[in-house]
């Protein structure tokens, strides 16, 4: 069974910077697209950053371009995302998804096969 497991989510004031990652194992294929979302208390889950696995192409929410990254360490199974000038309200729990059966919609959760447990990330101002 394929697993993800995020970590590195944490407390800090607004500004400040934190890196997530996620670990990945057990996948027998490599899934089209990865990437991380996050759902902040009453709202619905949204998309943050997807990569495409082949080729690397990268798609940013509006809220979040300039301030985040995604990236693969493919040797070791890790996608990141690093999290600079954060603000109040990104302040959510963020999770990894991996594999959609809809790549049209990448930045849509619905699509995505597998995912991490989440880790929570608070931002106070």
């Amino acid at each position: 069974q394929v697993q993800l497991v995020e970590s590195g989510g944490g407390s800090v004031q607004a500004g400040g910077s934190l890196t997530l990652s996620c670990a990945a194992s057990r996948f027998t294929y490599s899934p089209n697209y990865m990437g991380w979302f996050r759902q902040a208390p009453g709202k619905e889950r949204e998309g943050v950053a997807v990569i495409r696995t082949s080729g690397g192409s990268t798609v940013y929410a509006d809220s979040v371009k300039g301030r985040f990254t995604v990236s693969p360490d493919n040797a070791k199974n890790t996608l990141y995302l690093q999290m600079n000038t954060l603000k109040p309200e990104d302040t959510a729990m963020y999770y990894c998804a991996a594999d959609t059966d809809d790549s049209y919609r990448r930045m849509s959760p619905a699509g995505y096969k597998y995912w991490g447990q989440g880790t929570q990330v608070t931002v106070s101002s």
